[in-house]
């Protein structure tokens, strides 16, 4: 089978999709052919064999061969003319806007294109954090309490201390912070709003235990292991930076049956249907017994495959259950039957 897996875009987690893809090539026994997209959303194609971060940051990649993404795939022009780039699947690894906000998506879908990632739908609903909680409160999933705030709305909040402040739309920690008191929420704020318009304010926990749970669906659910990741306060950009990289499996949570069944059924409740096609990792809290969701991650780092015990039977298998299109015939009924009543 040959992966093509798409990477990079226009995403403050551009850096940590490149980091992602090449853990990937570690992991992923499959042929795989190297997709980039850079800042300006130009797509190249990256050899394999020559794979490396500096080979971005130094702009090394635009020496290679540049691709144009049309209907039924990705093209490179030749003296003949065009040809097509040969492949069985994409997989999604664009972390943040562009990969998980439904951009990428809907245009693969557009170009008929087949893709293992999250559909628009499940974009919409995991990119933005106040849609994931409300998708989640509709599906029977709990969530933590929460207040949302307008980057020029006034900042007259009435708080109970300590929380932690979001951006809405974004990924790996960034821009979050811990506030404990009111002289620290202003700068808090401040920096939350240099990522986003819109901020999520939760309270925050002291000792909350926090588990990740990755997995899909085929002809059954595929679940991954249990983690519970190692974190003091919480896990800042510099220690989910060095997850995007992992390769090797993790320690698996010691858990009770009950606690690891209420995990997985959380997991389904939020899986269908909108995540068919998907590997996802969903990170919960746990508070009194209580299953709460923090995030959905519809792309997640290194697409969570330390997570698994055969990571690449995983994505070989789902390729056979992607979402079915639905083809619509053109059949011009209506037009037709005005033109007829017309005697045209």
């Amino acid at each position: 089978m040959k992966i093509a897996l798409l990477f990079g875009a226009n995403s403050f987690e551009h850096e940590i999709s490149i980091v992602s893809s090449i853990a990937l090539k570690k992991v992923l026994k499959d042929e795989l052919i190297y997709i980039f997209c850079d800042y300006n959303r130009d797509f190249y194609l990256i050899p394999t064999d020559k794979i490396n971060s500096k080979r971005f940051s130094s702009g090394e990649y635009k020496k290679d061969k540049k691709l144009e993404l049309k209907k039924n795939g990705f093209f490179q022009k030749n003296l003949m003319g065009e040809k097509k780039l040969i492949f069985d699947v994409v997989l999604n690894v664009i972390h943040g806007k562009d990969g998980e906000d439904g951009t990428i998506s809907a245009l693969l879908d557009f170009f008929n294109i087949n893709y293992i990632g999250p559909r628009v739908e499940a974009s919409v609903i995991s990119f933005n954090k106040l849609l994931t909680k409300l998708y989640a409160h509709e599906f029977g999933v709990k969530t933590l309490e929460y207040k949302t705030l307008q980057k020029n709305s006034k900042r007259d909040l009435v708080l109970d201390y300590p929380v932690i402040i979001k951006p809405t739309r974004l990924g790996s920690s960034i821009g979050i912070s811990i506030v404990r008191d009111e002289k620290e929420l202003d700068y808090a704020l401040d920096v939350a709003f240099e990522f986003d318009s819109q901020v999520l304010i939760e309270p925050f926990v002291e000792g909350i235990k926090e588990y990740n749970l990755a997995g899909c669906k085929t002809d059954k659910y595929n679940f991954s292991i249990i983690e519970e990741p190692q974190k003091e306060e919480f896990l800042d950009f510099d220690k989910k930076y060095l997850d995007f990289s992992r390769t090797k499996r993790v320690n698996e949570a010691t858990l009770g049956k009950e606690l690891t069944q209420d995990l997985q059924d959380s997991f389904i409740k939020l899986y269908e249907p909108f995540f068919a096609g998907s590997i996802i990792r969903c990170d919960f809290f746990v508070l009194k017994d209580e299953v709460y969701i923090n995030e959905i991650n519809p792309v997640p780092g290194s697409m969570a495959n330390y997570l698994f015990d055969d990571f690449n039977n995983i994505v070989e298998e789902l390729v056979n259950y992607l979402p079915s299109k639905t083809k619509v015939p053109p059949l011009y009924r209506y037009i037709n039957k005005i033109q007829s009543a017309k005697g045209k």
